[in-house]
């Protein structure tokens, strides 16, 4: 049977489950395809570590280039992590004319326009399936399985580690800190888990997603990303009291104009709605098709075995693609516009604010908000036991440049004693 060479750069968790996965259904696979995926040179920072799993010791090399100058080797897999290292690796893979295929959320995101031009150039394939959403094949479907669609909207819970923060801060009643510190210990969360939870980690799979849906690459430098740093487990059981349940959400819509919104931030859900009970690490994806309807897509975001299906399924496709090649992974077209300023986007809001207990205070924040052309759509004042309460409320439609307004003038009240803090509400409205 002809052998495809397989060329692996990187070979820490989802790389080694990627050689492990390929020895263990090399029957299956070689009967689907008609073709071996053969692993020909595998690239790592340290010789000397030891392995999580056992390859042969001849196939390893601490210099990537020699990986990407085999000629053995036909698909370059790109697992390395990092930005720079990765772009010169991918970008001498293409210059070569070999096939990539990369898992790179942060690299696609940041400079996926000039890996896209230049693939077209040299007419050689990118595959990304495990760039977002781990063994969720949601990048195939918006490529393929949407193609006749205009996507109205995508929403999605896209990050396991502040989902599972999320969710412990709900069933549990913890705070941030707490649920956290669990979600370390259970290893669902890095020692330095910044990029998952400042919100850059799900940021950087939206970007990819916007930009396939829309066939423009969107400037991360326009998405609006907000952590959940700042939720509390009192923002949380507010929510609740309200109908709603708070969750890291990427949302990505194009308006009638043609202009593409993405942002990602702490939202709150209603009850009722699909997204609103996916737990855990699990990630989920509604993706709104003018012609398909509503659709959804539900499983691991991240972990060994569900990544490592994804950059199986590219390999699958790499070694297809390699006898007769139809497009670069990414097709531009013209028919959306730029991406929206935050300014402009409209949604509706929760506001909680801590002010003095005392009488007069509820008209002074409405006034505030009144004179920004902000409503009031409902309100929460629990009980207080002190001189200090806290005002929760419902804000109606607004952009975010009202409401940014409506702030600076509420947190200009002698009777606001700290910062507000701002949520943004989905309804799910196309």
């Amino acid at each position: 049977m002809k052998q495809i060479g397989i060329g692996l750069a990187g070979f820490g968790t989802v790389g080694a489950g990627v050689f492990k996965n390929l020895a263990k259904n090399r029957a299956l696979l070689s009967e689907r395809l008609g073709v071996e995926l053969a692993v020909r040179r595998v690239a790592v920072r340290d010789l000397k570590k030891a392995r999580s799993v056992e390859a042969p010791a001849d196939l390893f090399t601490d210099d990537w280039k020699k990986v990407v100058d085999d000629p053995a080797v036909q698909i370059v897999v790109e697992l390395m992590g990092g930005i720079d290292e990765p772009l010169a690796l991918i970008t001498r893979a293409i210059e070569a004319g070999k096939i990539v295929v990369t898992g790179n959320k942060a690299l696609l995101a940041e400079h996926g326009k000039e890996i896209f031009d230049l693939a077209a150039a040299k007419n050689v394939p990118v595959f990304f399936e495990a760039a977002v959403a781990g063994g969720i094949p949601i990048i195939k479907a918006v490529r393929e399985s949407f193609v006749g669609n205009h996507i109205l909207s995508i929403h999605g819970i896209i990050n396991g580690t502040t989902n599972y923060i999320l969710t412990r801060m709900t069933d549990a009643g913890l705070d941030y800190a707490e649920a956290l510190a669990e979600a370390q210990a259970q290893g669902y969360a890095e020692a330095d888990p910044t990029l998952d939870v400042n919100g850059w980690d799900a940021a950087h799979k939206a970007i990819i997603l916007a930009s396939l849906a829309y066939g423009t690459w969107i400037c991360p430098k326009k998405v609006f990303v907000e952590g959940i740093e700042h939720v509390t487990a009192r923002d949380i059981a507010f929510a609740k009291i309200l109908g709603y349940r708070i969750k890291l959400l990427g949302i990505i819509k194009a308006d009638a104009s043609g202009e593409i919104e993405v942002r990602v931030h702490p939202t709150l859900i209603p009850e009722k709605h699909v997204l609103a009970s996916v737990n855990g690490v699990y990630n989920a994806l509604c993706v709104h098709g003018d012609v398909v309807g509503e659709t959804l897509f539900y499983g691991r975001g991240a972990g060994q075995d569900p990544t490592a299906s994804a950059v199986i399924a590219d390999l699958a496709e790499a070694a297809c693609a390699s006898a007769t090649r139809r497009d670069c992974g990414f097709m531009p077209h013209g028919l959306y516009g730029d991406c929206k300023a935050l300014d402009a986007i409209t949604c509706q809001y929760y506001l909680r604010i801590p002010v003095d207990d005392k009488p007069g205070v509820l008209a002074q924040v409405a006034g505030a908000l009144g004179a920004s052309n902000v409503g009031i759509s409902s309100m929460i004042q629990p009980e207080s036991a002190g001189e200090q309460a806290e005002l929760i409320l419902m804000l109606h439609d607004a952009t975010h440049a009202q409401v940014r307004n409506a702030i600076e003038r509420i947190q200009s009240l002698a009777c606001v004693k700290g910062a507000p803090l701002l949520l943004r509400v989905e309804n799910f409205a196309a």
